[in-house]
């Protein structure tokens, strides 16, 4: 199924949750924000969101620096 990740067309399984989609991105070690159709999506809810088809969904993660 095709959802959008920061704007971006992306295909994941059905029954994909957030958990997962952040392991496919690389991001499943970092600390992040995540809204789901302008919805904040609280860490500890990650793993019972499932996506669903067309869902829109904003990442944003801290980046270290001096």
């Amino acid at each position: 199924m095709q959802i959008f990740v920061n704007g971006q067309a992306r295909d994941v399984p059905e029954g994909c949750d957030v958990t997962q989609l952040l392991a496919q991105l690389e991001l499943a070690d970092r600390r992040c924000a995540l809204e789901i159709n302008r919805e904040i999506v609280p860490r500890s809810a990650y793993a019972a969101r499932k996506l669903r088809c067309a869902d829109q969904v904003e990442i944003i993660h801290a980046v270290g620096g001096g």
